[in-house]
């Protein structure tokens, strides 16, 4: 169930704070402090300390958190206990890569399927062990594989059919690579990816620590 208490972008820096404490992990760190994370992140302990305040109390003042407990806490809080089935929804450059990102595994998502309408991709491996089926058997596949999640990377003007595709097979969520909305059951989680968002902000950044940008009449 959702909890609509909790703001968007704090779920997103709770990704980031895992993150953070895996690599102190692997440095063979066992404490850190906000003060510690937010150097690292360049963000402020204050915001990481109010972020976490957000499931309970983690850590002491004066001593820190246990980097094993708070990740683990973390890891919980994010759904990253389970092993989670995914099919990739279009395997042309961008699907292809998704799938074969090593990074997915190791956070417990594990691609089951892909889909495509192309007759030479079907019966084709996406990755190790992982066929591409016909996209009219996204139903038949989904329900079978147990697919939780998709990610979607099909052209706009077809993302909204597959989206009602993949709803009637029991998805719960879909992470969206299609530069369009889609209108799904409250219950269906959607995250809509767009890099081109990324890069506007990006590009608002360098303008305006350059002081090189005018607004027009």
């Amino acid at each position: 169930m959702k909890n609509p208490k909790i703001p968007k972008p704090t779920i997103k820096r709770l990704a980031m704070y895992y993150r953070c404490l895996e690599n102190k992990k692997s440095m063979g760190l066992q404490k850190t402090s906000s003060k510690e994370l937010a150097e690292s992140l360049h963000i402020k302990a204050s915001q990481i300390r109010k972020d976490l305040s957000y499931f309970g109390e983690f850590g002491k003042r004066g001593v820190g958190y246990d980097i094993d407990k708070l990740q683990s806490s973390i890891k919980t809080i994010l759904g990253l206990n389970k092993k989670w089935n995914v099919a990739v929804i279009g395997v042309g450059n961008l699907g292809s890569a998704i799938a074969n990102y090593t990074g997915l595994e190791k956070n417990g998502f594990f691609i089951k399927a892909g889909f495509d309408k192309d007759k030479t991709k079907i019966g084709t491996q996406i990755s190790a062990g992982v066929l591409v089926y016909d996209m009219k058997d996204i139903s038949k596949v989904c329900t079978e594989k147990n697919i939780e999640i998709a990610i979607l990377t099909v052209p706009a003007e077809v993302a909204q059919k597959v989206a009602d595709q993949l709803v009637k097979t029991g998805i719960k969520g879909i992470l969206n690579f299609a530069p369009t909305s889609l209108t799904l059951p409250e219950n269906i989680a959607v995250e809509n990816v767009d890099f081109t968002i990324s890069l506007k902000a990006l590009t608002y950044d360098i303008v305006s620590n350059n002081d090189i940008y005018e607004i027009e009449d």
